[in-house]
């Protein structure tokens, strides 16, 4: 008994002393991006985009590589016994990687923010002006999706903002690589300081906690991942005064109106289900009583041909459960049928994340009554909910999808919503 008391504490020690390797490890990278940040700060809209175009470059010269780090990455998750959905958002395949060049080039093509606007002129002669100015360093904790690594540092370089990455153990080898190869040297190229973009190298779960524990290295950190460790770390930046952006929980609601017409039903139930560990993939589907049963073949054929099994009444789970988090069950869609359009809006708003819904009918005033009673982030008539994405709607990558109800940037936050607002008061003059 008591040499199991004695190990107790020396167990309880060697984690304490890992902590404070993690802590310290990720306090490193921060005051390194701060040290670099004003070299993006400063930089000229011209070093910015040729900084963008040669991560483009570099993306395809190295793709070799980084297409074998990121097998690595795929076969020792694969062995650990990863989903196969988790390890299709982990996989970089050729025309991924290809995509992510091209992203990249829309990016440097896309115009630079105004970095002052003039709002109004004010007695005495003086005139105020809206000045928008970069964050400094911006946190990203995302876990096994590489293809972050670049949407993430690309938007924090356009914007200006130097930042701190952490991935988890999965995708650390193809981050690793990604930084490496592509991000570092293209800044270093543009006459950027490199150090603007750091990785954290540890993938302990305790450097994400550390990660929001930094307001006056890192004031404001993107979260993305599943919705309980997201929604943790965000109640532990709030608890140190670090601002989050968080991604915590997702799943696309359709509703099928009586007015629905059955191929456009067949069609976005198929387009919604294309992917299924994505957090806009369609999650719960509710059915209007009246079209049920003349529209359930349709329905049920759709999802057949993606493999996906409707979960049916009686449920014994929660309406809006994500089934994308649930690595055993994840090709399944709650299905729930509905006696109006105000319950289906009602379930949407009440019992899911507030990511996306949809309605299909050829209904335009009901389109309407629906467009004006959820209050979640992104709505859609005959749409799938897969198109709430930063690239697919605004032409350019995301940093994540903020669902707060809140002012401040909500549904797929870019480039443009990265900055403080300053204001200046000066000589109308000038």
């Amino acid at each position: 008994m008591r040499g199991r008391a004695e190990t107790r504490p020396r167990e309880q020690e060697r984690a304490r002393a890992v902590t404070d390797e993690v802590a310290k490890a990720v306090e490193e990278c921060a005051r390194a991006a701060k040290h670099a940040a004003p070299s993006l700060a400063t930089a000229a809209d011209t070093a910015i985009d040729a900084a963008l175009n040669a991560m483009a470059d570099r993306l395809l010269t190295h793709r070799e590589e980084i297409l074998a780090a990121n097998e690595a990455d795929v076969a020792r998750s694969r062995a650990d016994g990863m989903s196969a959905g988790l390890l299709d958002r982990l996989t970089i395949t050729e025309e991924r990687l290809t995509g992510m060049a091209d992203q990249l080039r829309l990016l440097a093509r896309a115009p630079h923010q105004e970095r002052s606007a003039d709002v109004s002129t004010l007695d005495g002669g003086l005139k105020l002006v809206e000045r928008r100015r970069p964050v400094g360093v911006i946190g990203a904790n995302y876990e096994a999706r590489p293809n972050v690594t670049v949407d993430v540092a690309s938007q924090l370089v356009k914007s200006r903002n130097a930042g701190v990455l952490r991935t988890g153990a999965a995708a650390l080898g193809s981050a690793q690589r990604l930084i490496e190869v592509v991000v570092a040297p293209a800044l270093t190229e543009a006459g950027i300081d490199p150090a603007a973009v750091q990785l954290v190298p540890r993938t302990e779960r305790e450097a994400a906690a550390a990660l929001v524990r930094l307001p006056d290295l890192v004031p404001l950190v993107i979260l993305r991942g599943s919705g309980d460790s997201t929604r943790a770390l965000a109640r532990e930046g709030a608890t140190h005064g670090v601002r989050t952006l968080a991604h915590a929980d997702g799943g696309g609601v359709l509703y099928v109106d009586e007015a629905a017409d059955a191929d456009t039903v067949a069609s976005l139930v198929r387009g919604s289900l294309d992917r299924l560990g994505v957090c806009n993939r369609l999650n719960l589907l509710l059915v209007h009583t009246a079209v049920h049963d003349r529209l359930w073949p349709i329905i049920a054929e759709a999802l057949d041909g993606r493999d996906v099994t409707p979960s049916l009444a009686p449920h014994d789970h929660a309406l809006g459960y994500e089934w994308a988090l649930d690595s055993d069950r994840e090709a399944t869609v709650t299905v729930a049928t509905v006696g109006s359009l105000t319950e289906a809006v009602t379930i949407a708003n009440e019992q899911t994340s507030g990511l996306a819904a949809g309605i299909a009918t050829e209904d335009s005033a009901a389109a309407e009554a629906f467009f004006d009673a959820y209050q979640g982030t992104g709505v859609f008539w005959n749409a799938p909910t897969r198109l709430l994405d930063g690239f697919k709607l605004l032409g350019v990558p995301e940093t994540g999808i903020n669902l707060d109800r809140v002012p401040g940037p909500r549904g797929p936050v870019t480039y443009t919503d990265l900055y403080v607002r300053q204001y200046a008061v000066l000589p109308a003059s000038r």
